[in-house]
């Protein structure tokens, strides 16, 4: 069988079968054990595809200037924390097998998950710091967080923030280099 394009960031080519892994290795990655042999649903695949693609136009510039890599030890640990997840070395071979990869493949997408968040960080952490001032307003603003700690708030403030820069930063990496959707992975739609 012949695979099938799914998206290009940058002239490289993300597969149907490579979106399929990633995906697993997120949604493990993430917590959910059982992604790593279950049935993947067109909104599995939107989501995935999205953040694949989010990664790669995150770390485009990091790699050319071999920017945010990682500590010595610090994929190891990655891997570890990756073969607990899906329950065990046995679990872990049975899903290389099945998606006939190796544990070198699974770590490329973790690196690329650190880096990209690194490199996120690295350019958006200072712009949403909030102030104290802004801490209070908002807490006086909105009536479930009246009764929280100052800092609390601000810790939410903030990240409400970054994740909102992150979302204006990544739409305007996609208008500044090449992405092309070539299959869309609607709720609605057959197969791919």
């Amino acid at each position: 069988m012949i695979d099938r394009a799914v998206a290009s960031v940058d002239g490289k080519v993300i597969t149907l079968t490579q979106l399929e892994f990633e995906t697993r290795v997120q949604l493990v990655n993430g917590g959910g054990a059982e992604a790593a042999f279950a049935p993947l649903d067109h909104d599995d695949l939107r989501k995935g595809l999205q953040l694949a693609i989010a990664q790669r136009l995150a770390t485009l510039e990091a790699d050319r200037f071999d920017a945010y890599p990682l500590e010595t030890g610090e994929l190891e640990k990655a891997l570890a924390d990756f073969r607990e997840r899906i329950r065990g070395q046995g679990r872990l071979q049975q899903f290389l097998d099945a998606q006939e990869v190796d544990l070198t493949d699974v770590g490329v997408v973790l690196r690329r998950g650190i880096r990209a968040g690194r490199a996120l960080e690295g350019r958006l952490r200072l712009k949403a710091n909030v102030t104290e001032a802004e801490a209070q307003r908002a807490r006086a603003d909105v009536v479930a967080w009246r009764a929280l700690p100052l800092e609390t708030v601000r810790s939410l403030l903030a990240r409400e923030r970054f994740e909102k820069l992150v979302q204006q930063e990544l739409a305007q990496a996609r208008k500044s280099n090449d992405v092309r959707l070539l299959v869309s992975f609607s709720v609605d739609a057959g197969t791919p």
